[in-house]
């Protein structure tokens, strides 16, 4: 089924559920969900007349189009179950800080609300106000890839339901690649890539791959690939572990080798890299599976020139993908009906109806797995993604299923990304500073930020 057009225009802005405040967004750009907070709050109300009347608040425009959709279908397979549902799209910082005082006082929060990932960790400290889904996931938890679940949870209860996977990937652009006698399936480990793109360069004089400045993609990856993070188990920065000295090493070493080099806007979801992919300047960007979107929306002439790949590893044998960005939505404590609102929030984001939308309708990488198998909705020849690609995207999300892993979102991320994105990966790949030195620094001046 192609991409609906009313919902691809509202894509072409807002269609990743990833801000730039957080690790899980790549910091700086420009072109993601927080364009939502240059519009005015947006009301509707849609659903069974006679039904049980729920709120719901989010940042995105295309998620409120999406529950509507769900909605639809609720109500016309529970004839027992109505829901009518009052939709209030808020700027993203309104709507976060709108919802956080409401829960600290009790009164004026919705029933339901989408909490971006960065976001979330502040809502579930102390006892938090909103309901836990372990008693509605139970049909879909083996289907679900637990690292996004595992997002949105602590103690071992789910507070959130995810929107997407946001499995990292490498996009290659294989008519470059051929012309440089460069085959991308043999990229399997950072060894391979250093060589291939050392290959490419002398051959063309352009990089293989981007050194982001702005983002924290590669490094995520790298760290993921590690068993690693950003944090220890106690929620503490450690920025400047022997993971993390080894993963911006490497990267270090590629863009000393020429495989790859800073990019313009500092990452591949800006703008500015959309012309310089769009003019061959680059031939890979390594990005969550959300990046599709960019590719079908702001570079249609490399349409057939795509493929898809897992991400090369330090070592074989290590896991080849880390979940990026994220949505969870949850529902509050002061909700009139909230089993009624966590039923339907399972429905939509969990089931498979809901899943084959969230592919068909986002174009995200849906988190139930069973959508991946159903080649009927995996490899329709009319789905806009599915005929922008050079292999199919699902194929490649199969081959990395069992190793999609987690990079924790807590409350010291916003202001360990805020570092890394705007002083340290500067230093590093612009200034030429010493990694261990620029690392050392990054976790000093995190954990003085944070006492």
């Amino acid at each position: 089924m192609g991409i609906v057009k009313t919902f691809r225009k509202v894509a072409g802005i807002l269609i990743t559920t990833s801000l730039c405040f957080t690790m899980f967004a790549g910091c700086g750009s420009g072109n993601t969900e927080s364009e939502a907070k240059k519009e005015d709050a947006k009301v509707s109300t849609v659903g069974a007349e006679n039904g049980e009347e729920l709120q719901m608040w989010t940042f995105v425009e295309l998620h409120a189009k999406f529950y509507e959709e769900m909605l639809k279908e609720w109500n016309e397979k529970n004839p027992d179950k109505q829901i009518k549902i009052k939709f209030t799209v808020l700027p993203y910082d309104d709507m976060h800080n709108k919802l956080q005082s409401a829960l600290l006082s009790g009164k004026g929060a919705p029933d339901m609300c989408d909490i971006e990932v960065g976001k979330f960790p502040n809502f579930l400290k102390g006892e938090p106000q909103l309901e836990t889904f372990d008693d509605v996931i139970g049909p879909y938890k083996d289907k679900i890839v637990k690292s996004r679940l595992d997002l949105y949870s602590k103690d071992g209860k789910v507070y959130g339901l995810p929107t997407h996977v946001g499995a990292t990937v490498a996009f290659y652009n294989t008519e470059l690649l051929e012309a440089a006698d460069i085959d991308y399936t043999t990229i399997k480990t950072w060894d391979d890539f250093k060589a291939a793109g050392e290959k490419y360069y002398a051959a063309t004089g352009k990089h293989l791959g981007t050194a982001d400045t702005s983002a924290g993609w590669q490094t995520s990856a790298l760290l993921a690939q590690q068993g690693s993070d950003y944090v220890d188990e106690n929620g503490k920065p450690q920025l400047n572990s022997k993971e993390m000295i080894r993963a911006l090493t490497t990267l270090k070493e590629l863009q000393d080798a020429n495989a790859i080099a800073t990019v313009p806007g500092g990452q591949p979801d800006t703008e500015e890299a959309y012309g310089a992919f769009n003019q061959g300047d680059y031939a890979c960007a390594i990005m969550p599976f959300w990046q599709m979107s960019r590719y079908v929306n702001y570079m249609p002439e490399l349409s057939g020139k795509i493929a898809i790949a897992p991400v090369p590893v330090l070592e074989e044998g290590m896991p080849r993908s880390v979940g990026g960005g994220g949505t969870g939505t949850v529902v509050t404590k002061t909700s009139k009906n909230p089993q009624l609102a966590k039923e339907f929030l399972a429905f939509a984001k969990l089931s498979e109806d809901g899943n084959i939308k969230i592919w068909q309708k986002l174009g995200f990488d849906p988190c139930n797995t069973d959508i991946w198998t159903n080649e009927n909705i995996t490899h329709d020849p009319n789905n806009d993604f599915v005929k922008y690609f050079k292999n199919n995207p699902f194929d490649v999300l199969n081959e990395i299923k069992d190793e999609i892993k987690l990079i924790k979102s807590t409350e010291a991320s916003p202001t360990i990304n805020n570092t890394l994105c705007t002083v340290t990966f500067n230093s590093i790949f612009e200034d030429g500073q010493d990694v261990t030195e620029a690392l050392n620094e990054a976790q000093e001046q995190v954990q003085n930020e944070l006492q």
